[in-house]
């Protein structure tokens, strides 16, 4: 069983930066598609960023492009986003997902593990 460990949230001002991380414990965790995703009170979790278990795939939404970057270290079983240029419309609660499979995976019905999210507050 795969489970996932966020942190790194917390407030900061527009403009400004935060990076995610969500450390994964398992066996074969190279195998799996790992994702950023958010979620606010008045919306339903959606994808932000995802990375294939190799590392060299990775797809975003078009709201972070240019701005969030995705990655992963197998060695210790652990994924980032580095979020940039913060606005206000990025806060939410952020969570980590993993699924099986070799390729990024999008689909919020798709995953079944997730983390229990950070929460990621930015000021105006």
């Amino acid at each position: 069983q795969v489970q996932l460990v966020e942190s790194g949230g917390g407030l900061v001002q527009a403009g400004g930066s935060l990076k995610l991380s969500c450390a994964a414990s398992g066996r074969m965790l190279n195998f799996y598609s790992l994702g950023w995703f958010r979620q606010t009170p008045a919306k339903e979790r959606e994808f932000v960023a995802g990375i294939s278990g190799s590392g060299d795939v990775t797809y975003y939404t078009d709201s972070v492009k240019g701005r969030f970057a995705i990655s992963r270290d197998n060695t210790k079983n652990t994924v980032y986003v580095q979020m940039n240029s913060l606005t206000p419309e990025d806060t939410a609660v952020y969570y980590c997902g993993a699924q099986f499979g070799p390729t990024v995976i999008r689909e919020v019905s798709e995953f079944k593990t997730w983390g229990k999210g950070t929460q990621v507050t930015v000021s105006s």
